[in-house]
């Protein structure tokens, strides 16, 4: 193979959900500059508006698509105009999560059925619509986003780690299923990442020394370091990879 094609995804169609900020706009852009035609989502129209303006400002080509992804008739219906406006989905980085804090023996109902239809269903129906015409075309590229909370628990947390547990297997599951028809599904398990989102957390003085003694690299990370992995796992360099979860975490899960 042509080294040069190894980490080629110029022109290839990416969607990545919940790409209005944080994180997800990080993946977004990272795509965006590797040459990829990008599809932002996001329920706040006017900071996925922006989003969409400002990368269209720096020449980058991308769309912004306003759906919910535990809506399966939006989903569908997304997907297909998807389809007819920018091309057929290459790349599914199934990036939308939330996270609500609290004891869990008093954690209510109503938020632990959101954070598990956000973080975990929300994968799964965007993926069995996107996975569709990946299984038609014999090619396609699925990329989970985890988190450290998909092999460890913290206090507070807990129906969060549960998702993103169940999103590591449903990786797998994706893997196996899908495997024969040349789809490759995969995860990144981001560590402490500096984003607006984080910003009260490393701002904590407490927090933020917590982190860096318990992380081996004794730092957050910076969000186009999670790149690397995302362009890896979406390029022909991965084609025979499948069912893994990356954790970018400057070594916090190898440290006791």
């Amino acid at each position: 193979m042509n080294p040069n094609e190894l980490f080629n995804i110029k022109n290839k169609v990416a969607l990545v959900t919940g790409s209005s900020g944080g994180l997800g706009a990080a993946f977004a852009r990272g795509l965006c500059e590797h040459g990829a035609r990008v599809i932002l989502n996001g329920r706040n129209q006017e900071k996925l508006t922006d989003q969409v303006n400002q990368l269209r400002r720096e020449g980058h080509q991308v769309w912004g698509y306003d759906f919910d992804i535990n809506n399966s008739e939006q989903v569908n219906e997304a997907v297909e105009a998807i389809s007819q406006e920018v091309g057929d989905i290459d790349i599914l980085v199934n990036n939308a999560g939330i996270t609500i804090r609290g004891p869990l023996e008093s954690f209510s109902d109503a938020d632990w059925d959101l954070i598990i239809a956000v973080n975990l269903s929300g994968a799964f129906k965007v993926s069995r619509a996107v996975a569709a015409g990946m299984i038609k075309r014999k090619s396609g590229k699925i990329i989970n986003i985890g988190s450290l909370q998909s092999e460890l628990g913290r206090p507070s947390i807990t129906p969060y780690a549960a998702s993103k547990g169940g999103l590591k297997m449903l990786t797998k599951g994706m893997a196996v299923e899908w495997a024969k028809h040349n789809i490759q599904t995969n995860g990144i398990g981001p560590g402490y990442f500096k984003t607006d989102m984080t910003k009260p957390l490393y701002e904590n003085t407490e927090f933020n020394d917590w982190v860096c003694k318990r992380t081996p690299g004794q730092r957050w990370g910076l969000t186009e370091e999670l790149v690397g992995a995302l362009i890896f796992l979406s390029a022909r360099a991965s084609d025979y990879v499948n069912g893994q979860m990356i954790y970018v975490d400057g070594g916090l899960l190898s440290s006791v």
